[in-house]
């Protein structure tokens, strides 16, 4: 079982890093992936129990100018590691100027991932910092625990509005209300509504679109006879969908949400070669 890559372009390394701190603010722990040709962190919180989930998917020919992977058989070429990412953002922010960055698993005591940072000298000799991110080895028979989540048979799904104006409402309702009500049609519609005893509050957006859904078999998977005016609509904490909306830092291309009436929000972020989903459970 082996692993090194090494990270040249700094704009490859800088978004690299954009993904890495949001993975931090998403996931105290998480587990890394690491196939052939991608990189998956995943967060499994049963949503059964109330927990979010992520499941977030990189090609590695788009990061690394280096990258060999031997996994733990010829037959299952992979290798599953947990790890804090908050330990791994904070070694990037050492790496901002850096010429190279190389991360290999070792073991040092215990298995880690080694980040190797050369930094620019004025001398002729180079200037290398290394952290060790101590990890976890996560053994062949408990692969399954980490599949990827699959899209759930949804109510609704819907473009969502500029991230940025989003989270300002968000931020504001929070000082109301541990939760909120996000509801969506197939018209281009979403609300976002918080109601107390106290207080009834209400953002509209309108004219966000729904996206086009092929379901396996090649046909057109939207719910057709659903009337585009109805609304699904489900609850959940708003601390959770802050998080997500305060964390990201991947400046998505296209951001949407697929809602599973009174059952779950699943959000997707997608920036070209990232993409980022979210599950959030609705509250009883």
């Amino acid at each position: 079982m082996r692993f090194r890559a090494k990270i040249v372009d700094v704009a490859c390394l800088n978004h690299f890093t954009r993904v890495i701190n949001t993975i931090a603010k998403l996931a105290k722990t998480c587990t890394l992936r690491l196939a052939v040709d991608k990189l998956y962190f995943i967060l499994s919180d049963k949503v059964a129990n109330g927990g979010v989930s992520m499941w977030c998917e990189l090609n590695q020919g788009n990061f690394f100018d280096e990258f060999q992977m031997e996994g733990v058989a010829a037959e299952y070429n992979e290798i599953y590691l947990e790890l804090t990412p908050e330990n791994l953002s904070r070694a990037l922010k050492t790496a901002q100027n850096a010429k190279t960055v190389k991360i290999k698993l070792t073991n040092k005591h215990c298995p880690c991932l080694t980040l190797a940072v050369e930094l620019p000298s004025l001398s002729s000799s180079s200037r290398i910092v290394t952290h060790d991110i101590p990890v976890g080895v996560i053994p062949r028979r408990l692969w399954n625990d980490f599949r990827e989540p699959r899209v759930p048979d949804f109510d609704v799904s819907i473009y969502l509005p500029v991230l940025k104006t989003m989270k300002s409402v968000v931020e504001r309702m929070k000082n109301l209300s541990n939760c909120i009500v996000l509801e969506a049609n197939l018209n281009g519609e979403m609300n976002l509504k918080i109601e107390t005893d106290l207080v009834s509050v209400t953002t509209h957006f309108k004219g966000l679109g729904n996206p086009p859904w092929v379901s396996e078999d090649g046909s057109q998977s939207s719910p057709q006879d659903r009337d585009p005016e109805s609304m699904a609509e489900a609850r959940i904490d708003i601390r959770k969908l802050l998080q997500l909306l305060a964390g990201q830092q991947v400046n998505p291309t296209k951001a949407l949400c697929n809602i599973v009436s009174k059952r779950i929000v699943h959000f997707i972020l997608l920036h070209e070669e990232v993409s980022l989903q979210y599950f959030i459970p609705a509250l009883a």
